[in-house]
């Protein structure tokens, strides 16, 4: 009895040790890799928040990355025991497999959320056009942006379908140059007019001298002579001086009698023969 009770108690201490340190070196493997994920996500969130990417965007990225890290450092430390894990990656692989077509769509929206925030084709408060739309961006978060047009409307337009064609944004550099066209007719002076759209050019306060405005003839229409001007402003102040400078002109245009011609066709009727009855 006591022979068999020391036999025992040796198997015990000989399996004791040998999974007891398996156990304590899974243990140290899920404490280290977890502290480990913990500094890593740490240090993205300071990187994306630096980025001034939206909050919403950051928690979910850096819950994903400490999810995934999280996976990995369980399955080395269950392999770390003696257990096969390739059955756990598989159920792993399957699960997210299914997940990832059950959700296409909104995993697509999710990824163009996470190409907007490395690539920045766009930040909050620009104004941009994309989707067929234009407008200010007033919020984004994983799924879709919101955009406000000039009349206070909100357009709600999602990641995916955002970031599938072009996007122009408007407000990315601090000027822009307006393009404007006035018709004058053939028979009024082209040098005149020329030099009342420049005056009224360099008399704004707010047209940029560099690069300096520029006045030309752009083309030669049915009905008029068209003189494109080139003004550069401010970004910010971009539609407030287009109005006031096609205001100036027209008012400059009719105390100099130079006229905006109106489309017209002129037709020519040529006598034909009287009807006769049958």
């Amino acid at each position: 009895m006591v022979a068999k009770l020391e036999k025992y108690t040796d198997l015990a201490l000989q399996y004791g040790m040998e999974y007891g340190i398996k156990i304590l070196g899974s243990l140290l493997i899920f404490l280290i890799g977890r502290w480990i994920s913990n500094q890593i996500v740490i240090l993205i969130k300071k990187g994306m928040e630096k980025a001034n990417v939206d909050q919403t965007l950051i928690s979910f990225v850096a819950n994903g990355i400490y999810v995934a890290l999280i996976v990995v450092i369980v399955v080395a430390s269950i392999g770390n025991l003696g257990v096969e894990t390739t059955s756990f990656i598989a159920v792993f692989g399957a699960a997210g497999l299914a997940v990832g077509l059950a959700l296409k769509d909104t995993l697509s929206n999710v990824g163009a959320a996470i190409l907007i925030i490395f690539f920045k084709p766009f930040k909050v408060g620009d104004y941009i056009e994309a989707s067929g739309v234009q407008g200010i961006v007033h919020a984004m978060n994983l799924f879709s942006t919101t955009l406000t047009t000039v009349d206070n409307r909100s357009i709600i337009i999602p990641n995916g379908a955002l970031i599938a064609g072009n996007i122009i944004n408007y407000t990315s550099n601090n000027r822009r140059r307006i393009d404007m066209v006035f018709d004058i007719d053939y028979k009024d002076d082209m040098k005149l007019s020329k030099e009342v759209i420049m005056n009224v050019l360099l008399a704004h306060p707010k047209i940029l001298k560099e690069p300096a405005p520029v006045v030309v003839v752009g083309a030669l229409t049915d009905n008029s002579v068209q003189l494109y001007a080139r003004p550069w402003v401010a970004t910010e102040e971009y539609w407030d001086i287009k109005f006031e400078l096609t205001e100036s002109v027209k008012f400059e245009f009719d105390k100099h009698k130079i006229s905006i011609p109106f489309p017209q066709m002129d037709l020519h009727v040529r006598p034909g023969e009287p009807l006769t009855a049958f």
